[in-house]
């Protein structure tokens, strides 16, 4: 696929939005900009939130994973469901009732200053992190398969992509993510819906033809109960995919900042039950275009391209709908699909990461309006700036598939954040404020030395995604020694 056209319609794609942008910039103010003044439908929402979390990840290396791991990543969706039950049953009516901008007042309110200040920092290296995550692996895509051919820098595709969302968010901020997630999200499904059709027809089969046919046998295994010592046994990988849930949405500003622009709780809780199932059926047709992937490429003798000279799988949906015998009309959808997955989720991680900084860190409410605004947009630049210098560094030094990154790195992070708010909504318990950030650094350190036992020496027990609540249970027990009498 000529690089013109896929430079012509990443164009077309970021005006429509910047359009969407103007529409929805509201009055510009932080009201707007952090809670959409909680006006936002909560059907629009919850179909906004699919693209959003599921990102450029999901849409090239869940696909990519399936040669390896086969389906069995569907055992950790299967936690998510039940996560966000958890999400809107427990954790929703506690922030509608305070009445939050940001979710991690309420361990000011809880426990005090410190707590919460611990609880937004590991909140903005879980999210900055995670949003690093997704924008590497499209900025990977976009430099392989384009920009490398136009002589343009890795850094330069990297600055340019962050500087296309700080221009459509800096005035409307969650008021403009809500309606252009909804976009985002509508290009997201049609681009896979599309891509499974195409590559069907190519192998002149229809999609029930292709369900049972003998090859999708090699890469349709779910459930691994073999072994309770593999890292993806089922019952480790759906206790580890809820915690996920809970943590990486319920206890994340970003997740949660678009849920807090509702009406009402029934709202949120509405919004949140039905994206769960909607996610949950997405997210399965993701690994089904990843089976046909791994199919054509094998019909096709397409290897897997090569990044930094080793094999990566995250590379072979791009490599198949732009460089293949597929027609243009696979590279648009997926060039289409791959944006609007990038940047629901990118965008929203740039207004959630300023709107943690300015009421977690800065204190925004007890200044005047004029310097809440002028901060505000101050932190919205930086906070770009942050983005690029991580996602740079990730090219340098990132060698593993991206979504098992993701969630390895979520085990560290977001333990803290589990641990404070358990602790908080399930005892009555004070603690002694001052010491909550040097239980939830000793919480970190034990689990990166507890994942770094040898299986051999755990009697080959693998450890996998349950480091995330075996973290959270470190910091809950560290939290019980600093109670107050």
């Amino acid at each position: 696929m000529e690089s013109s056209v896929i430079l012509l319609i990443i164009a077309a794609y970021f005006i429509g939005l910047f359009v969407i942008s103007y529409l929805t910039k509201g009055n510009g103010d932080n009201s707007t900009f952090f809670s959409a003044n909680k006006e936002s439908p909560w059907y629009l929402v919850a179909f906004g939130m699919v693209g959003a979390s599921l990102s450029g990840i999901t849409f090239i290396s869940v696909p990519g994973d399936i040669g390896e791991m086969q389906f069995t990543y569907f055992q950790v969706v299967l936690g998510y469901l039940l996560g966000y039950f958890i999400v809107a049953i427990v954790l929703l009516p506690i922030y509608y009732k305070l009445n939050l901008t940001s979710i991690y007042e309420y361990l000011n309110e809880r426990f005090g200053q410190t707590s919460h200040k611990t609880g937004a920092f590991f909140f903005f290296i879980s999210r900055i992190l995670g949003a690093s995550f997704r924008l590497y692996l499209v900025a990977i895509v976009l430099q392989q398969f384009v920009f490398d051919s136009l002589g343009i820098p890795f850094e330069i595709t990297v600055i340019i992509s962050i500087l296309l969302i700080w221009v459509y968010t800096f005035r409307g901020g969650i008021n403009t993510i809500v309606w252009t997630d909804t976009l985002q999200t509508a290009f997201m499904l049609i681009s896979v819906l599309l891509s499974i059709y195409l590559i069907n027809s190519n192998l002149e089969w229809t999609f029930i033809e292709f369900i049972k046919s003998v090859e999708i046998q090699d890469y349709n295994k779910i459930i691994v109960n073999e072994s309770f010592l593999d890292r993806n046994h089922f019952i480790k990988s759906f206790i580890g995919g809820m915690f996920i849930t809970i943590c990486m949405t319920g206890l994340d500003q970003d997740m949660m900042q678009k849920n807090l622009t509702c009406r009402s709780l029934k709202d949120a809780q509405k919004n949140m039950i039905v994206f769960s199932f909607v996610l949950v059926v997405v997210t399965f047709l993701f690994m089904l275009l990843g089976a046909l992937l791994f199919i054509y490429a094998k019909e096709n003798n397409i290897e897997i391209p090569l990044l930094n000279g080793v094999p990566n799988s995250d590379l072979l949906f791009p490599q198949i709908a732009l460089n293949s015998d597929l027609g243009i009309g696979i590279g648009i959808t997926f060039l289409l699909g791959l944006i609007a997955a990038a940047y629901s989720s990118a965008d929203s991680a740039l207004t959630s990461l300023t709107t943690s900084f300015c009421v977690d860190f800065l204190n925004l409410e007890n200044k005047s309006k004029k310097i809440q605004n002028s901060i505000r947009k101050k932190t919205h630049i930086v906070m770009s700036f942050v983005l690029i210098i991580v996602v740079i560094i990730f090219k340098k030094y990132l060698n593993t598939n991206v979504i098992d990154g993701l969630l390895t790195v979520a085990g560290y992070t977001y333990g803290p954040l589990l641990g404070l708010f358990a602790f908080g909504i399930f005892t009555n318990y004070k603690v002694k404020d001052q010491y909550v950030w040097a239980v939830a650094l000793f919480s970190v350190l034990i689990v990166l030395g507890i994942k770094n036992i040898d299986s051999d020496f755990l009697g080959g027990y693998k450890i996998g995604y349950e480091l995330l609540p075996i973290n959270g249970l470190i910091t809950f027990f560290g939290l019980i020694l600093i109670r107050r009498k």
